[in-house]
């Protein structure tokens, strides 16, 4: 049973570093942030994780405070983003996180279930950043560059724009609608 694990962790690991290698070298910044962000967190879970004699016999709160973070993080890179594949990470990390509070609802849950819950998520997650990472490097072969980050996500700080599409008090036309 230890052995076991043993080699599925070192699997998961393994596959984690592939993803991480090739979104560094090949993806943009939307990429190397969301497998950063995969990689902190899977090391942090293990950190995390309480003792073999009580794990997952109640909630996580250590995997838990992690699996937050995570997705706070991810929901600020779908929202900045100017990418699909983040808002599917994000809504995989809503699910996983969501499986504490089944635990808090249901205390009956079996561990290997709700451990099953917790983990499950990761697997596509990392599935979408490496197609993430494909899809940018065929979008920079095709057009020669691919842009990160939405047009919006750097206008936050900005006054609206002036011009014809710009409405104010003193103005002749009615208020947009």
């Amino acid at each position: 049973m230890i052995r076991t694990r043993m080699v599925e962790s070192i699997a998961y690991f393994s596959l984690v570093s592939c993803c991480l290698l090739y979104a560094v070298l090949r993806g943009g910044a939307p990429e190397r942030i969301a497998i950063t962000v995969v990689a902190v967190g899977s090391v942090l879970t293990v950190i995390a994780v309480s003792a073999p004699a009580v794990r997952f016999g109640s909630i996580e709160i250590g995997i838990f405070a992690v699996d937050v973070a995570c997705l706070l993080s991810f929901l600020l890179l779908a929202l900045r983003a100017e990418r699909i594949w983040p808002l599917w990470v994000t809504a995989l990390q809503l699910i996983g996180t969501t499986g504490h509070a089944i635990r808090v609802v249901d205390p009956g849950l079996i561990r290997w279930a709700y451990q099953f819950v917790l983990a499950f998520w990761s697997y596509p997650m990392l599935l979408l950043i490496a197609l993430g990472t494909w899809n940018h490097q065929r979008r920079v072969a095709r057009f020669g560059a691919d842009k990160s980050w939405s047009s919006s996500s750097d206008r936050w700080d900005r006054r609206p724009p002036d011009g014809p599409t710009a409405w104010s008090p003193n103005s002749d036309r009615s208020p947009p609608l």
